[in-house]
């Protein structure tokens, strides 16, 4: 079930979480002579990026106790990123009763301007439990809306699994500029998961959140949550 429920990132368009591969970077090609002439331009672009791929990275938590990487740091457009692309690729795949609850409450990679974005992911994993974080660069008004009551129950069908979600917002305390919380209950077969999805925002940089686990506790979720906040307030300053 919780083989079916890794294309969880149904109810919250994936950001990742469910792969477990790790991503290598390929090695930059040294510039020629006759590329000389526009050096100065490329160099003055490429310490631009470098400086915001830093700050993305730092942004990120550093792995929790017991738990290990599982995949990443990626760093790249927030589209380009393999566990976007997966995560759009199990919602596609997947047959939802309700499909516009597919980015509900979450960063949309299906919507140009986040698939655009400069964004750096990282996952954990122990066991059967996960945890994903992306740290993506938007405009302050991207935060995503409050989830509907439409989207709060729902079902689909994974992998030839019908699953059934129910989402509940969480009165967490408030982070950041703007922030919200949230665990779903996945039900299918004879068995259940639950995936607690966090969003933080200051200033342009948005964090997002997946714990997926056969039971995610709250006080947990909120110890994420402030540590991702501390994160990003040190590199937002």
């Amino acid at each position: 079930m919780l083989k079916a429920i890794s294309g969880i990132c149904l109810s919250m368009v994936v950001i990742a979480g469910c792969s477990s591969g790790e991503s290598t970077p390929a090695p930059a090609a040294p510039a020629s002579p006759s590329q000389s002439g526009e050096s100065t331009q490329s160099s003055g672009q490429s310490s631009a990026k470098s400086a915001d791929s830093a700050t993305l990275r730092a942004a990120l938590l550093g792995a929790p106790k017991g738990m290990r990487i599982a995949y990443g740091p990626e760093i790249g457009a927030f589209g380009s990123l393999k566990s976007t692309k997966e995560g759009l690729e199990a919602v596609r795949q997947a047959k939802m009763e309700r499909p516009e609850c597919a980015g509900a409450s979450q960063l949309d990679a299906a919507k140009p301007e986040i698939a655009k974005a400069p964004a750096a992911v990282i996952s954990f994993a122990a066991g059967q439990n996960s945890i994903t974080q992306a740290v993506v660069s938007l405009p302050t008004d991207a935060f995503p809306e409050a989830l509907s009551k439409q989207c709060a129950s729902y079902t689909a069908n994974v992998s030839g699994t019908q699953v059934s979600y129910r989402t509940r917002t969480l009165a967490m305390p408030a982070k950041g500029d703007q922030s919200r919380a949230y665990i779903t209950t996945a039900t299918g077969g004879d068995q259940n998961a639950q995936i607690g999805s966090i969003l933080i925002r200051r200033k342009n940089l948005i964090t997002s959140m997946l714990v997926v686990g056969r039971q995610v506790k709250q006080k947990g979720m909120y110890e994420l949550a402030d540590l991702a906040d501390q994160n990003l307030a040190r590199v937002t300053r």
